[in-house]
């Protein structure tokens, strides 16, 4: 079929047929002068006849080269196809490797496969990542609002690829909260791996991120009492089956506002996932290389590397003071000697004026005595010592319970002064009630009788049970 080919045919044989040794000679040429005109043919058949099979025979190869062409394209398609989906395959079977070798004790993690997104539809559904379609950004990157094919909206994470723990961030997000399913955790649908490219499908959640209404004066007007109350005790209830409830126990290390996502009823979702720490079952404490956010790490982990579920309960103690005063831990509008928002609650506590700390806002929806109880428990929650800090699931008892005692908070931490420098009474707000105010009142009135030459922070145990 080619110009190069050369065919070749006639109606005798041309060719010496005879044995070895046979001298019979070819047959003559019809072209020869001697050959006069053409020989019959050998094998008896006309002229005709042969051009007649020929003329059948070409359009049956020409069908047979043709089909094995088609079969070949289809195979060759077929091919490419699933050799792509391999090699994004193998991609993320690296990644994962490359996530146990640097995560020892994570390893166990990888027995949940999650959906496989490809590049190519996640760049469809947010039209290429559209600056438009962008829902915020964090540490690790930004996030966009994407639409599937099937009409499903879904929030896409594209990890930044300047950042340095990206692929463990990804691999992390990935093993860990596949693993766990709650009510108030954001849902994981699956994730992208290809090339250099790492990106987390997350279910969409249209009111987007806790801090986009708390600090909004606008749009924290939406958020009634009622509303975050719901969103404190949503909070908690997460971070109790991280802690207690869920097959692994998990400590997230990065509660905060813009990690807590609201859905269309504005209930509470924990997410970003990134930085959570697989904890081991028989252990109280380990120690890691710090990460989080500071102004939420509890003084024990960003100093020393300490880590244990109390500080999640840090994160969560200052995230309930911004909910309930509406401000922001390093507020730029408190006063020059007050550096933070719990330094600034620490004094009204000691001055008696801890309702001083309630948003304005929630004036005409408040349960102030509920409001108080959050606070003075994110007090306990944010003392210095990690040793006095409640559990998580005592401090959904202390706030959900109005009969449950609750002990007068240490000073938090990383609060300038001394606890007398601030004035007024040790009990300060006066939610505490029974023997252990009694003792806390002695203890006052001695000391101002008494010249002491430091002050005594040794905390007083109660002799009641709770």
């Amino acid at each position: 079929m080619l110009g190069s080919c050369t065919v070749r045919y006639e109606i005798y044989r041309f060719f010496d047929t005879g044995t070895r040794g046979n001298s019979t000679s070819p047959a003559p040429s019809p072209s020869s002068p001697s050959s006069g005109a053409n020989p019959p043919p050998a094998n008896g058949t006309s002229p005709t006849t042969s051009k007649g099979s020929s003329s059948k025979t070409l359009p049956i190869i020409l069908g047979i080269v043709g089909g094995v062409v088609l079969a070949l394209m289809v195979c060759l398609f077929a091919m490419r196809k699933k050799l792509k989906s391999a090699i994004s395959q193998r991609q993320l079977t690296r990644a994962k490797n490359e996530a146990t070798r640097e995560n020892d004790p994570e390893s166990t993690l990888l027995k949940h496969e999650q959906t496989i997104f490809t590049l190519e539809a996640l760049v469809e559904a947010t039209d290429n990542f559209d600056e438009n379609k962008k829902l915020g950004e964090g540490g690790f990157g930004p996030v966009y609002k994407g639409i599937t094919r099937d009409g499903k909206e879904i929030a896409v994470k594209k990890l930044s690829l300047r950042s340095g723990q990206g692929k463990r961030e990804f691999m992390n997000e990935v093993n860990l909260v596949a693993n766990v399913q709650h009510r108030n955790l954001v849902k994981l649908l699956g994730c992208c791996a290809e090339g250099p490219e790492r990106l987390l499908v997350y279910e969409y959640l249209p009111n987007k991120s806790l801090d986009t209404f708390l600090f909004d004066p606008e749009k924290k007007k939406h958020l009634d009492w009622h509303k975050r109350y719901n969103i404190i005790m949503g909070i908690a209830r997460g971070l109790l089956y991280l802690h207690e409830d869920s097959q692994l126990r998990i400590i997230h290390r990065d509660i905060k506002a813009n990690n807590i996502l609201l859905d269309e009823g504005l209930n509470p979702k924990i997410a970003d996932f990134g930085l959570a720490r697989l904890f081991p079952e028989d252990e109280t404490h380990i120690h890691t290389r710090v990460a989080g956010t500071y102004g939420y790490m509890a003084p024990e982990y960003a100093m020393r590397g300490q880590l244990s579920v109390k500080v999640d309960v840090y994160s969560f103690g200052v995230l309930v003071l911004e909910i309930v005063s509406g401000r922001k831990n390093s507020d730029i509008n408190f006063p020059d000697e007050i550096q933070s928002l719990l330094e600034w609650a620490w004094r009204l506590y000691k001055r008696g004026s801890l309702p001083n700390t309630i948003d304005s806002t929630l004036a005409e929806t408040c349960r102030q005595e509920q409001a108080l109880r959050c606070i003075h428990v994110a007090l306990l929650c944010v003392q210095g010592d990690a040793g006095l800090r409640p559990i998580i699931s005592n401090v959904i008892l202390m706030i959900s319970s109005a009969s449950v005692t609750l002990a007068d908070p240490t000073k938090p931490a990383f609060v300038k002064g001394s606890e007398s420098s601030y004035g007024g009474s040790t009990v300060g707000s006066g939610i505490q009630s029974g023997p252990s105010a009694a003792v806390s009142s002695v203890s006052s009135a001695s000391t101002q009788n008494h010249l002491v030459p430091s002050i005594n922070d040794v905390t007083i145990s109660e002799l009641d049970g709770r």
